[in-house]
Parts: structure tokens; C-alpha cells; sequence
């Protein structure tokens, strides 16, 4: 069993959203000591695990719980899972491309000021001494 100190770290949420998750019903197996402490063992680890990519990628704290609930359901519920699985895919994929671009513009960035600075030319990288536009 552990702690929801040791589950923060292992799944790298803090403790509050740790507890927040747990105190919304998304992790449905979450154990409790007699000081009523909250103990997660495996399953909880997986409830948080999926709770948090369904979280990263974007889903709603709404639909992600109702995703838990269909689960709880069992199997009558697969296709509907199907499909919530198949549109959070589409949206991390997008979050992808995006991340894909944002990398390869700060790729191109780097080399020119690698070469800026090998080849000791004057900066042309720094918007404040680009030419300045007239107005109209």
C-alpha cells in the first residue's frame, strides 16, 4: 500500500491533485487506514495513471468521470469507452503535431544562433534591431 505522498511522486501529480482525484471518485479502489488516511494499492495506481493521461490529454474532469463510472459498469459499456479512447487519441495526436512543430521552429532557432555565434556575425535573430516598418 502506499501513501499519497509516495503516489504523488510515483506518478509525478502533486499531493492536492492526488487528493482532489480521489475526493471526486476517480479512483473508485482507494483503500482508507483507520484514521481514515487514503492507502493506494496497484488498482488505485492505475485508476491515477489513467486518470492522468485522460487529464493530459485535455478531457474534463465531468468526462473523465463519467469514463470511470462506464468502467465500473463492465463490459455493456466497451463501445462507449471505445469511442471516448478514440476522440482523447485524436486530441493527443493533435497535441503532438503541435508539440512537433513548436519543437522544430526552436530547432531551427538554436542552429542560427549556433551559426550566429560560430561564424561572428552580427545578430539578426533579436526583433529590436530588425528594420522598423513605417506606419501607413
Amino acid at each position: 500500500m502506499y501513501t499519497v505522498k509516495e503516489v504523488s511522486k510515483m506518478l509525478d501529480l502533486s499531493e492536492h491533485t492526488v487528493r482532489f482525484y480521489t475526493d471526486k471518485g476517480l479512483v473508485p479502489s482507494l483503500k482508507r487506514d483507520k484514521n481514515n488516511n487514503r492507502l493506494f494499492d496497484d488498482e488505485s495506481i492505475n485508476w491515477l495513471t489513467g486518470v492522468k493521461y485522460l487529464r493530459d490529454c485535455g478531457m474534463p474532469l465531468e468526462s473523465v468521470k463519467k469514463y470511470v463510472d462506464l468502467c465500473l459498469e463492465g463490459d455493456s459499456t466497451i463501445e462507449m469507452r471505445y469511442q471516448i479512447i478514440l476522440e482523447q487519441k485524436a486530441k493527443a495526436q493533435a497535441q503532438l503535431e503541435e508539440a512537433q512543430k513548436r519543437l522544430a521552429y526552436m530547432e531551427k532557432k538554436a542552429e542560427m544562433y549556433r551559426e550566429t555565434l560560430e561564424q561572428h556575425v552580427p545578430d539578426r535573430l533579436n526583433p529590436a534591431k530588425w528594420p522598423r516598418q513605417s506606419a501607413g
